[in-house]
């Protein structure tokens, strides 16, 4: 068990090990991700009509 300014001096010591982004890597996986949503609902939006048609068509409503 570490008395508590070991443990803030670890914490320090860990947090300076991370990879921070760039703001230009945020920005590109956050367009990315925009992008990748709107195609995602495209893609079921597509789906869902295909089923409404099909259904509509064996029902014959």
């Amino acid at each position: 068990m570490a008395n508590p300014l070991q443990f803030l001096q670890q914490v320090r010591g860990e947090v300076a090990k991370i990879h921070w982004p760039t703001r230009r890597e945020v920005m590109l996986t956050t367009v990315m991700v925009f992008i990748l949503a709107a195609l995602t609902a495209t893609f079921f939006s597509l789906v869902d009509l295909g089923i409404r048609w099909g259904l509509q068509a064996i029902i014959g409503s």
